[in-house]
């Protein structure tokens, strides 16, 4: 039996609030879930790459799920996956007991396995975990790219609904859209930089990094690209250029975090062997927040 979920829209990659000792601030996870929620986005992603699932343990993982799960009513799709298809299957299982909505599962990372073994690695968990699940592309931290031929064969699976597409490739997103239209089968933009083109492509929405610093907006553009105003959207495209660049100075989610703490809602620690946002970084980062709180307060005194 599978589950329905809309991946129209905007779904905010959520950091991992951190503690002085490292440990994870469970409250500030919170507070940041229901900050999100209350600004209208479409659903949640814990504990993906930008929320540092890299150097979580898998009850950390859990646990920050569980409260997510808890703090909201939109939908919540979870991070999952390693490179050792048992360890991801038990981790998908463990995601979906804690509550989670639907699992977002990156590929395997550093051992490169050949499409062959991409599409047996990605059919094992669906096969076992009844949850959707969107197979999540960014071969610039796996080492290895997810072909289009793996991607619309796995579009065939009843539990495989969307594709991250964070490959930096407008011609493979559009391909794969052409490819699964019939299909009941979402590609999502993972590039804040590319949502705009990926949705006239045939994108339907985008799992963001930018959308935490700025919800209102990210989704203002996207749902008016759904919409077909494109000239709406576009408007909104080129205000938020500068901080989708300023996001990716520095290896996600420092920038974000940094971006966060300016803005008063987390702190920006990072786990190591993440080091915070260089002091020169900070200025110029301080500087496009303010450019746009300034448009903001611009805009709301035309109102």
């Amino acid at each position: 039996m599978t589950h329905d979920i809309d991946l129209d829209g905007v779904f905010p990659a959520m950091v991992t609030p951190l503690e002085a000792d490292d440990s994870i601030d469970f409250d500030g996870v919170r507070a940041e879930a229901q900050r999100l929620e209350r600004a209208g986005v479409d659903g949640l992603v814990p504990v993906g790459t930008t929320g540092e699932s890299a150097t979580l343990s898998h009850d950390e993982h859990v646990s920050v799920v569980e409260t997510v799960v808890d703090a909201i009513s939109i939908p919540v799709i979870a991070g999952a996956g390693s490179n050792a298809t048992h360890e991801a299957l038990a981790l998908a299982e463990r995601t979906r007991d804690a509550g989670a909505d639907a699992l977002l599962l990156i590929s395997p990372y550093y051992n490169k396995p050949e499409p062959a073994g991409m599409e047996d690695h990605y059919r094992t968990i669906a096969d076992a975990v009844d949850l959707p699940q969107i197979v999540y592309n960014v071969p610039g931290r796996t080492g290895r790219t997810i072909e289009i031929d793996t991607a619309a064969a796995l579009a065939d699976h009843e539990n495989v609904v969307g594709f991250k597409s964070a490959s930096g490739d407008l011609g493979r997103l559009s391909e794969l859209v052409e490819r699964t239209r019939e299909a009941e089968f979402a590609v999502l933009s993972g590039e804040d930089g590319l949502t705009l083109p990926a949705l006239a492509a045939g994108a339907r929405g985008t799992i963001s990094v930018a959308a935490n610093v700025e919800p209102e907006r990210v989704s203002e553009m996207v749902h008016a690209a759904l919409d077909g105003d494109f000239e709406r959207a576009r408007e909104h495209h080129l205000e938020l250029g500068p901080l989708f660049r300023a996001l990716f100075w520095e290896t996600n989610p420092i920038p974000l975090k940094e971006a966060l703490s300016i803005r008063g809602h987390v702190s920006p620690r990072m786990r190591p062997p993440l080091s915070r946002l260089s002091s020169n970084h900070r200025e110029e980062l301080e500087s496009v927040l303010a450019d746009l709180d300034d448009a903001e307060r611009l805009l709301e005194a035309e109102r």
